[in-house]
């Protein structure tokens, strides 16, 4: 596989520290210490699939190609307002596809967990050309009315076209049933026959074991992608981290010995956007002209579940 387009699409409003203090007991200073945040985007009078089939028709122009040439849709989705249909078939309505779609939900590391999926469809030669899309709206989830979960997130959108190629040098994808550190609980309608009682509430998470989890499995993680293709991490050009906290990102560098400037980061302008974070992190710096040729990346994404995905990508962009 190889990546031919990029695009992303972020909420019009921009909601700052100084905007959160006003109704929450808390400061900049704290928001920014822990975790890095200093504003982010949050849907209002948008809708997720307004900027899901924004970044899409980005994507899709960044790659020279028609929505009628897309062979499938994979979208990457914690949670929207419809349970059903699926997101992706929304999208593709937006678009314009015909093409079959599916969503995935493996939360955070959605992105490296679509991009596996699309290498072996590639293989298989199944399809030829593949749209992800990650679509993320967590403001919706969390409780605005406690400082240390709301103040993480935004929300965003990002797409990737994927096509036939030899861009993929290792993938390691790992889940390993961990529930508490992170949930969210959603209530279904009213069923007289049910007997259980059922929870719902905001998203819960325990920051200090989740640090611990992302950067344990991080580290372990892109050191095993390294070994798998005998390069170093002084090989790779960047390293695409998702963008949960600038600690967790922090922690990963260091423990690797690598410079500042190959830990991209823009988790102080859009916080933590799900699966969205790392899409959107390469659109910028593919638009920016920050990517050449050759360079090699390394995407290392985890999520609730707890899921981690982690591959090396041989950036080859697209011909324009």
């Amino acid at each position: 596989m190889k990546i031919i387009g990029t695009g992303s699409a972020l909420p019009s409003l921009v909601v700052t520290n100084d905007m959160i203090v006003d109704i929450l007991d808390t400061s900049d200073e704290w928001i920014t210490t822990r975790t890095g945040v200093k504003e982010r985007r949050i849907l209002t009078e948008e809708t997720l699939t307004d900027i899901a089939v924004e970044a899409a028709k980005k994507a899709l122009e960044d790659a020279n190609m028609a929505s009628t040439d897309l062979d499938y849709i994979i979208c990457s989705n914690l949670v929207n307002s419809y349970a059903t249909p699926s997101l992706s078939s929304i999208i593709q309505g937006g678009i314009g596809a015909s093409c079959p779609c599916l969503d995935i939900n493996v939360a955070c590391a959605g992105f490296v967990y679509a991009l596996d999926i699309s290498e072996a469809f590639l293989k298989i030669g199944k399809v030829k050309n593949i749209l992800i899309i990650c679509a993320e709206e967590p403001s919706r989830i969390v409780d605005w009315t406690q400082r240390e979960i709301s103040i993480l997130f935004g929300d965003g959108a990002a797409a990737a076209v994927i096509t036939k190629g030899d861009d993929l040098k290792a993938m390691h994808l790992s889940t390993t049933s961990t529930i508490d550190a992170l949930y969210y609980h959603r209530k279904m309608e009213y069923n007289p026959f049910n007997t259980k009682n059922e929870n719902t509430g905001p998203l819960v998470m325990n920051g200090k074991e989740i640090y611990k989890m992302a950067v344990s499995a991080s580290t372990t993680e892109i050191s095993k992608v390294l070994n798998d293709t005998g390069l170093s991490a002084d090989d790779i050009s960047y390293f695409i981290c998702h963008q949960a906290n600038l600690r967790i990102i922090e922690a990963i560098r260091q423990h690797l010995n690598q410079p500042e400037s190959k830990f991209p980061h823009n988790i102080e302008k859009y916080g933590n956007t799900a699966s969205a974070t790392i899409p959107i992190l390469l659109d910028e710096l593919h638009k920016s002209k920050k990517l050449k040729p050759g360079d090699l990346l390394v995407f290392s994404a985890f999520g609730a579940g707890f899921t981690t995905g982690t591959c090396i990508i041989r950036w080859s962009g697209n011909n324009n």
